[in-house]
């Protein structure tokens, strides 16, 4: 994939702009649908803080990326995060 681009006078943006706009691109395509809704995941609490100020995704232990919107207590913990976990506190 390529990205062509025009100077600044011909297209009133710039190489700043498209580089804003791939980077949103790429941060979003990242965010994965899977099983996110099934568990509540373990990441670190200002992560979680950071997120529910700026809306912006997590990454939990298990590798998974989404935005939280629910209450983790109503759902099982996600046992690839509580592996991690375990193996971290050894």
């Amino acid at each position: 994939m390529g990205i062509f681009t025009r100077n600044d006078s011909d297209t009133g943006g710039g190489v700043d702009v498209l580089d804003r706009e791939l980077e949103k691109l790429l941060e979003d395509s990242q965010i994965e649908d899977g099983d996110h809704e099934r568990f509540s995941h373990y990441v670190p609490k200002d992560k979680i803080m950071e997120s529910a100020m700026t809306g912006k995704p997590v990454r939990a232990l298990c590798g998974k990326k989404w935005t939280p919107s629910r209450d983790p207590e109503k759902f099982p913990v996600c046992p690839d995060c509580k592996k991690v976990y375990e193996e971290m506190r050894k």
